[in-house]
């Protein structure tokens, strides 16, 4: 996978990347995700129309849950999304590979 164009804090380490798509409206904008001990990162690619980065610190995620992918944001397409949750109330939905894995990853990295 690509290297993170993102910078990393001194000391900051990537624990799990992989690609992902994030829900951004109604487009559902390409990309890689990594998770540190600190935060979780979305780079889009840069053919998005929607492009830039996300990121979100591990200390403000108040849940992540598995979910439906939604065609349109209204039509469940399929069960292969994670619904991060932050104290602000917003909501980033993640469509990507192994939700259950990246899940686990997520929480452990918040409990540690």
């Amino acid at each position: 996978m690509a290297e993170l164009k993102t910078p990393l804090h001194p000391g900051e380490t990537v624990v799990k990347e992989g690609r992902a798509n994030l829900q951004r409206g109604a487009e559902s904008v390409g990309g890689k995700l990594a998770l540190t001990e600190r935060r979780l990162i979305f780079e889009s690619h840069e053919f998005n129309v929607q492009s830039g980065p996300d990121e979100i610190p591990l200390g403000e995620i108040v849940g992540v849950e598995k979910v439906w992918t939604k065609f349109l944001g209204v039509l469940p397409l399929a069960p292969n999304s994670l619904a991060v949750r932050t104290r602000e109330g917003a909501e980033h939905r993640l469509v990507l590979s192994g939700r259950g894995a990246w899940r686990e990853a997520i929480e452990s990295q918040r409990s540690s």
